[in-house]
């Protein structure tokens, strides 16, 4: 993205053609066209957000109207695959509901392992990635039991209050970029140079 230094880990535009019901190989490699809709890997998000630099999540979300609705996650944090690709987020902030880490609908997507179709990681007694929405399966996801939000959803960008079936969205992205760091004197070590 052109604003900030962002890299986009994800984007979608309902209805896409691109096929998001996809297996763990596939979501830990990565799909898609980089300039269209695509996921960039389970295992890129890992390698990127890695320590000793922490990183940000952005997510846009554009209705069908065009209005726009944003919300950042502070620190965000992919673990190894060894984790199932576990999701780790911290502060929330923006104009979207926080629909990761506020259980506003029972569902907690923050430390959730990623599931997809043959790799069933989630809390609910059946496959969440599995489960259809007028005949499309719901896609990867961080899910809980199941979903409180769901960005890989093709027919429907669900994001609670923000985007669902009865307030559709167009497009949604996810973005990380490396946090702000905090001024010398608020940090409590700073480098020679910064003295």
């Amino acid at each position: 993205m052109s604003d900030g230094g962002w890299t986009v880990l994800q984007h979608l535009t309902a209805n896409s053609t691109e096929d998001f019901d996809r297996g763990w190989q596939d979501y830990k490699a990565g799909f898609g066209r980089v300039l269209g809709d695509h996921w960039i890997g389970n295992e890129h998000m890992h390698q990127l957000t890695q320590a000793p630099r922490h990183y940000t999540l952005g997510v846009k979300l554009v209705d069908m109207d065009g209005e726009v609705k944003w919300g950042e996650y502070e620190p965000f944090q992919v673990e190894s695959e060894d984790s199932g690709y576990r999701i780790r987020l911290g502060l929330f902030s923006g104009t979207a509901v926080d629909a990761l880490t506020q259980d506003t609908e029972a569902y907690l997507h923050d430390n959730q392992r990623f599931t997809t179709k043959d790799r069933d990681n989630d809390n609910y007694f059946q496959n969440c990635a599995k489960l259809e929405y007028n005949g499309v399966p719901g896609g990867g996801w961080w899910y809980d039991a199941c979903a409180g939000a769901n960005l890989n959803r093709r027919n429907v960008i669900y994001w609670q209050k923000d985007c669902n079936k009865e307030h559709p969205c167009k497009y949604s992205w996810m973005m990380a970029r490396p946090a702000q760091q905090p001024p010398c004197s608020q940090s409590c070590r700073c480098s020679k140079d910064e003295l």
